[in-house]
């Protein structure tokens, strides 16, 4: 049985960029292009908008802190920042040298890693007021996601980089760390998206050309070869011909480990990656999915909504609408269903 959802009230006034739950929590994170991060208790229907914070350009991360009254943000402003989302009180960490592109917390770590399109990484020791470490990479990086123990940048030209997170923060960060693994992506086309398996043995990847790639970490023959991309979020046009739309978001599940995809074509569908088997597709949404999140208890999955450039058209925003979902999922709904 398919659960109820909800549309939260008083949405962004332009594109969305990323959601995130709170660690224990229903509260939700929301930054866009419209300057703002905004804060919702997501508890009931319709939801709360808490409070707004307002940037000097457009914002396109943001993650929860070391507990629910601190907020991390990236955007456009090439600044990394600390919100208090008591106070309101906002704090420069460090400044990139172009536009960041995201930016997360490893509470096992207690560091902040911030990408950026001027090819670095920001590593910010929360604990110590010393300045960031600066870590280059070969390529802009398109996406990040953690692990326990590992992180993953996906980058341009194909470019994937594993960093063990305990090489991050050693004495020796400061002269460069070298990646665990490099790895060429299995995707031929730009990575749009990367989400970390919960169980630390490997992650997903998306491209704008509307595929999704499984792979794992250990290095073994044997592990390698279990890898394997599919298509998706792709529809048929009138003429029987498949248009191919790009894989925004990817999200797995806290508890299953399954994950979540959402495309270009306004469509959301949850994934068995280990059986190789898709669970269910949720019905079309009115514009293109922007960004997913599960809630800490996988009781709640938030769907953010843009317009997208899908249509060709090109100028400012692309017609559509902006909003943000809240499905309610009922138990064993993200479940895998095992192999065939």
């Amino acid at each position: 049985m398919t659960m109820p959802q909800y549309e939260l009230a008083d949405p962004p006034t332009d594109a969305i960029s990323a959601i995130q739950f709170a660690p224990e929590s229903l509260r939700l994170l929301v930054a866009a292009w419209d300057k703002h991060v905004y804060l919702y208790d997501t508890s009931e229907a319709s939801g709360r908008l808490l409070n707004r914070f307002e940037h000097r350009a457009p914002v396109l991360d943001v993650c929860f802190g070391e507990d629910e009254d601190t907020a991390y943000t990236a955007g456009l402003d090439y600044d990394v920042r600390r919100i208090n989302l008591a106070t309101g009180e906002q704090t420069v960490l460090s400044s990139h040298s172009a536009g960041v592109r995201s930016v997360l917390l490893s509470r096992p770590f207690n560091i902040l890693i911030s990408a950026s399109w001027d090819s670095t990484l920001h590593i910010h020791h929360l604990s110590s007021s010393s300045p960031p470490t600066t870590l280059n990479l070969p390529n802009k990086p398109f996406s990040i996601s953690l692990t326990p123990t590992k992180l993953v940048v996906a980058m341009a030209a194909r470019n994937l980089h594993i960093y063990n997170l305990s090489d991050l923060v050693a004495e020796s960060a400061a002269q460069g760390v070298p990646p665990w693994q490099r790895r060429e992506s299995s995707l031929k086309f730009m990575t749009r998206a990367v989400a970390c398996m919960p169980n630390d043995a490997g992650y997903a990847s998306s491209s704008i050309e509307g595929r999704v790639a499984v792979e794992w970490f250990d290095p073994s023959p044997d592990s390698q070869a279990r890898k394997y991309a599919f298509k998706c979020h792709r529809q048929p046009s009138p003429e029987g011909i498949d248009i191919i739309y790009p894989v925004n978001a990817l999200t797995f599940h806290p508890t299953y480990g399954t994950f979540a995809s959402g495309g270009g074509d306004g469509f959301v569908a949850l994934w068995d990656g280990v059986a190789k088997r898709r669970i269910r597709q949720y019905q079309k949404y009115a514009s293109s999915v922007s960004a997913l999140a599960f809630s800490a208890d996988g009781g709640r999955l938030a769907v953010a909504i843009s317009p997208g450039f899908e249509d060709g058209r090109e100028g400012g925003l692309a017609d559509g609408k902006i909003g943000v979902f809240v499905r309610m999922l009922g138990e064993g709904e993200a479940k895998g269903k095992g192999a065939k």
